[in-house]
């Protein structure tokens, strides 16, 4: 783990904190319709409206400034979808998830040479620098892991709950082993929002829930160092309290 202050975001001329924000944001709305799909929840209007993601994508794409601006939209979308469906066919045993495999290639399917090198260029410096898009990947972190916790305690099975608590600490201990910089900051921005989504709204008060929610508390304190822990914890704990100064605030 690396406490060292956050490098500059190298895509962020071609793609504002906003513009990356916003990229999550639509991620996350597009899987959450593509997985409706998946369980069968659109019926015969299934293809129609993998239609209607795809072109509302692409619509988004297409809105960028320029070509290296677009190639860098349609890197991630598609990276920040690839990672929900990972961490969803892991987290509930499926062996995959069709309508997105379908969507991934579509939105790829057109592209010419020099597009498509373009794209090539962009996804990977989004592999490549772990603080390359960095508030993209800090909004998209955030809302995978909280929906993963969400279904956690949402779920009233023991088994089920076990299966997305080991996937959800899995997930946080492998984002800290791989982003040295900015992965154990990831992992404390979530568990601020856990905390606060308890407070705020009573969340994880009792039974299972509770404790499934400890118990993923539980598992980072001994998979990890003492000091990377502890850095984590109280990176957390700042951002719980600047949310209770706020809500005291107004």
């Amino acid at each position: 783990m690396n406490d060292t202050p956050i490098p500059v975001d190298p895509l962020a001329r071609l793609a504002s904190p906003e513009v990356q924000r916003q990229a999550a944001h639509i991620v996350q709305e597009a899987f959450a319709r593509v997985f409706r799909l998946a369980v069968g929840e659109a019926g015969a209007d299934a293809g129609d409206e993998l239609a209607r993601i795809e072109a509302a994508l692409r619509q988004w794409v297409a809105a960028a400034d320029d070509e290296p601006a677009r190639a860098l939209r349609l890197a991630l979308l598609l990276s920040g979808l690839d990672q929900w469906g990972l961490a969803y066919t892991q987290a509930f045993g499926l062996v995959g998830i069709p309508a997105l495999s379908r969507l991934l290639g579509t939105l790829r399917t057109g592209l010419d040479a020099k597009a498509e090198a373009r794209f090539l260029i962009q996804f990977e410096a989004l592999e490549v620098d772990e603080c390359a898009a960095q508030d993209f990947k800090v909004e998209l972190r955030r809302h995978l892991h909280l929906a993963l916790w969400h279904a956690m305690i949402a779920s009233d099975n023991r088994e089920d709950a076990l299966a997305v608590l080991a996937q959800l600490g899995g997930m946080m201990l492998a984002l800290i082993r791989a982003l040295p910089t900015l992965g154990w900051r990831l992992v404390a921005d979530a568990l601020a929002h856990i905390q606060i989504q308890c407070l705020s709204e009573g969340l994880a008060a009792e039974g299972l829930a509770q404790e499934t929610t400890l118990a993923l508390f539980a598992s980072l304190r001994q998979a990890l160092p003492r000091e990377d822990h502890d850095r984590i914890m109280a990176h957390a704990a700042r951002a719980l309290l600047a949310w209770q100064q706020a809500r005291r605030a107004n």
